[in-house]
């Protein structure tokens, strides 16, 4: 028996029906994106490894693959203390640094103010189980150039509307700031230098709760007292507020004193994209405690959430200070990106222009030049057309073309070859 032929783990094949789906899926988010004023870009699969390794990704650098130099001799990979030593590219594994890169690159042919789209695969080396993939596709826009909060309020803005446009209800939009985070921090009595630290056991609040975020940092030997303030924070009676993503409920949610700039920028924020979305609805609120564990973020922070997931769909936020590290001086940025593979479940478009997806059901007698005219001629009328010869199982022809897609089909007979001749029946009716 012949062994079972599969795709590399943790990366998959998709059928006709499939690949057309996400292609509809696809094809509305860019057009939602592209409504908004951005512009897609292109960007190659493989970066410098010094780029991707160069503290830019977070824990998303350890799972970067590697591609090994050419010419490597038996002595250089018998010396070679580390795998990097080896590699002088490397697979993208998000969008985000590949941008920061193009942007290095091509600054001077670029509008003050770029508003980009990326819509392509990453790889990264995961262990592969349900919702994570070693090849998965990101659809990013980001705002390059902006410093004002008008660029958050546009990503916000542009990526509610295109949930809205895929028609997957429920969702919100979770915000706050990394500097409230780290204001709170040292209102609890956090030095500075342990805050990164401190956030990575916040970050999982969600899923230990406040006594297990808690227990975690005695665990970890942070000092006491900043642990018992912020777990005596944690566990206070919740604060009355006001339903609205004001500034009272954003204060109210924090410890007395933070930064007050930066809640009123916030609150402008939530205020200015709700106000746009008028009888849409709300779906933006503050979360004081949301994290996104990229260390690069250093204003703003986003994240999708959906009330039937435990993951989120898609996230973001301000990195004024990446593409300094490429270009020499510093360039204000936020993006936002949706997970595309954990979207595409959710969504159902139907089967776009079924009416125009036509097929020739043709005797073996009938010549290829007849065949491929009145193919030509449907083509040129706005139709998608396939050719098929006619089986001894016509049905089961009949039951595929109907399962990829198409509507009717027509019978075509050397006797009775003119356009007008063909008669189409509906597939499935």
């Amino acid at each position: 028996m012949a062994s079972t032929v599969n795709p590399p783990r943790g990366m998959r094949d998709f059928l006709p029906a499939e690949k057309a789906q996400r292609e509809r899926v696809l094809g509305v988010i860019r057009a939602s994106y592209r409504a908004h004023g951005f512009d897609e870009i292109e960007t190659p699969v493989m970066e410098d490894s010094s780029r991707l390794h160069a503290g830019l990704g977070g824990d998303n650098e350890k799972l970067a693959f590697a591609v090994m130099k050419r010419g490597l001799t038996s002595e250089k990979l018998q010396a070679a203390s580390d795998a990097l030593e080896l590699a002088d590219l490397g697979m993208r594994f998000d969008l985000t640094v590949p941008l920061a890169r193009f942007y290095a690159t091509h600054r001077p042919e670029l509008p003050k103010v770029f508003r980009a789209i990326q819509m392509a695969p990453v790889w990264r080396a995961e262990r592969p189980q349900k919702g994570r993939y070693r090849q998965f596709v990101q659809c990013d826009i980001d705002i390059m150039g902006e410093a004002g909060p008008s660029a958050e309020i546009e990503l916000i803005t542009a990526t509610a509307a295109t949930l809205d446009a895929l028609g997957i209800d429920g969702c919100t939009i979770r915000v706050n700031d990394r500097r409230l985070l780290t204001s709170s921090l040292s209102i609890l009595g956090f030095p500075a230098k342990e805050h990164e630290a401190v956030l990575i056991t916040v970050d999982k609040l969600d899923k230990l709760g406040a006594d297990g975020v808690v227990a975690e940092l005695r665990e970890r030997a942070f000092p006491d007292g900043p642990v018992a303030a912020l777990a005596e924070f944690l566990t206070r009676p919740a604060p009355e507020t006001t339903p609205e993503f004001s500034a009272d409920a954003i204060r109210a949610a924090l410890p007395a004193g933070v930064t007050e700039e930066v809640i009123l920028e916030l609150a402008a924020i939530g205020q200015a994209v709700e106000a746009g979305r008028g009888d849409s609805g709300s779906l933006i609120e503050f979360d004081p405690w949301l994290v996104r564990g990229m260390g690069y973020y250093t204003g703003a922070i986003f994240e999708v959430a959906h009330p039937s997931l435990g993951y989120s769909l898609g996230g973001g936020g301000r990195y004024d200070g990446m593409i300094g590290r490429f270009l020499g001086s510093d360039v204000p940025a936020v993006g936002f990106s949706l997970g595309f593979e954990r979207l595409v479940d959710l969504v159902e478009l139907g089967d776009a222009a079924n009416d125009d997806q036509l097929a020739l059901v043709y005797d073996a007698d009938v010549d290829a030049a007849t065949l491929v005219r009145l193919q030509a001629a449907l083509i040129r009328d706005g139709k998608r057309v396939r050719l098929e010869a006619r089986p001894k199982k016509l049905p089961q022809l009949l039951d595929q073309l109907k399962d990829a897609g198409f509507t009717s089909f027509a019978t075509v007979r050397a006797e009775n070859v003119s356009f007008d001749s063909l008669e189409f029946k509906p597939l499935g009716g």
